[in-house]
């Protein structure tokens, strides 16, 4: 039996252990597999374990050790997991619908490629609401999933099976993506550090239905985990012509640098907020303040920004809509939010679309002009604190009801943008439920905001706090 002290692991620690040879690839993949078996059942955060193939590819990484002629990746036997939303060659990718339930892609998507490029062995698929369409994580596939923190509550989504399996321990790697919130939503809700990289910062492939909006990162329970998998992945490839140039940023040692002196600023109100949860405005607002601590200047500020929400939801229903187009006629199989936009979004007429990204474009200018004056914006992740599970949306906050993506203000503007942003664990509910900071950074300035995010978990903390599960 696997020392189960393994599973939870940051993959720096487990990397570097495993090549002095002081634990074994095959080790630490069993630990990680004894939990999902364990914990699972109950989390239904993986919806296909690759267990036999993991096992077989942590033997060869064992093997590999002990040949000095071998040439180890930076991820060396460190076990990972993809969203199910991502392509991996000869496993099954649903896109968490039944019109793909046994689709099994040729090619890897990149970020699975380089990871695997690197060494890390794959575990399996996570789950995600179909083609991402919502903040939570359930699927007429495969179901709800739950969060560790408080099972009857959404780990949020659409990376949901990511956060998820990161918070209980299921492996320290997971990738997942982010189209209006889809890292961060998640990672705030449960507990862990998600960070969107700037859009083609790690390339995708192939386009995902939002495609402009879309961002693929890591979720992980340490900063310095995600630094790694985002210099192992990012740079450019030609299967994706938005990805970015290699910056030729060191992001593991970039963490290391202090942010005394930035100019930071703080709202919980970008100027077109409904509604935020008393106990997280609290929580965030405390938490916006330890950059004080750090000798950051920080502002409170109120930035008087107008909505971009009709733009960001017209691109992003649209590219959902049309993909979804084909199989209108088995409503049967799309459940009943989803198919109203559906079918509500294939009424519009074209221009609406095109408008739709004249105004996106025009919006860029307020945040262009804010980021100026300030190196970082601080904002709460998300209005709410995670709701019950089975819900696509909260109805009401603080007691005022709300339309369905009002409760993500702060995450679709920056993928609108498509700036580099993070979520940090930044404080609980008295129900005990997280609450994640969000840190948004100038358009690609990805090592600022990782290196505040490094800055604030040194002053508050977050990964000993584990959900009781056992």
């Amino acid at each position: 039996m696997a020392d189960p002290r393994l599973a939870w692991l940051p993959a720096t620690e487990l990397a570097a252990m495993i090549r002095k040879k002081k634990v074994s690839p095959v080790e630490a993949i069993d630990a990680v597999l004894d939990r999902i078996e364990k914990l699972n059942p109950r989390l239904n955060a993986f919806v296909t374990v690759t267990d036999a193939d993991a096992r077989r590819q942590a033997k060869a990484a064992e093997r590999a050790l002990g040949k000095r002629s071998a040439r180890l990746g930076p991820l060396h036997g460190v076990p990972f997991s993809v969203k199910d939303l991502v392509n991996t060659k000869g496993v099954r990718t649903t896109f968490g619908t039944p019109f793909y339930r046994d689709n099994v892609p040729a090619e890897d998507a990149p970020m699975v490629e380089r990871m695997k490029a690197a060494g890390a062995i794959m575990l399996g698929k996570t789950n995600t609401p179909t083609f991402g369409w919502i903040g939570a994580t359930h699927n007429l596939v495969f179901g709800i999933t739950r969060n560790p923190w408080n099972l009857e509550r959404t780990p949020g989504g659409s990376s949901g099976g990511a956060s998820a399996a990161a918070a209980a321990g299921l492996g320290p790697l997971h990738i997942g993506t982010d189209g209006g919130g889809s890292i961060r939503i998640p990672a705030s809700c449960a507990g862990i550090f998600g960070h969107k990289p700037s859009y083609g910062r790690i390339p995708t492939h192939p386009a995902s239905g939002a495609w402009s909006l879309s961002h693929i990162g890591p979720l992980t329970r340490t900063v310095a985990d995600a630094a790694l998998m985002l210099a192992v992945c990012a740079g450019p490839d030609e299967r994706d012509q938005y990805s970015l140039p290699a910056s030729g940023e060191d992001y593991l040692k970039s963490l290391g640098g202090g942010v005394k002196g930035l100019r930071v600023a703080y709202t919980d109100d970008l100027g077109f907020v409904d509604a935020v949860d008393p106990e997280v405005r609290a929580v965030c607002a405390k938490a916006a303040l330890v950059f004080r601590e750090l000798g950051c200047k920080v502002e409170d500020v109120r930035p008087g920004w107008p909505s971009p929400r009709e733009a960001w939801g017209e691109i992003f229903c649209g590219g959902i809509a049309t993909r979804m187009a084909p199989y209108v006629d088995r409503p049967g199989d799309i459940e009943p939010g989803l198919l109203r936009i559906i079918q509500t979004t294939l009424k519009n007429p074209p221009t609406k679309y095109v408008q739709a990204w004249f105004d996106r474009l025009a919006w860029w200018q307020h945040p262009r002009a804010f980021f100026e004056k300030y190196d970082l914006l601080l904002t709460p992740t998300i209005a709410c604190p995670p709701f019950a599970v089975g819900l696509d949306n909260p109805t009401e906050i603080a007691g005022k009801p709300v339309e369905p993506y009002a409760w993500i203000p702060f995450t679709y503007p920056f993928n609108v943008t498509g700036q580099p942003a993070a979520s940090v664990p930044c404080g609980f509910t008295r129900d005990g439920l997280p609450i994640g900071l969000q840190i948004v950074g100038r358009r690609f300035d990805d090592a600022t905001v990782l290196r505040a995010s490094a800055a604030f978990e040194r002053a508050r903390p977050w990964a000993q706090r584990r959900p009781v599960l056992e």
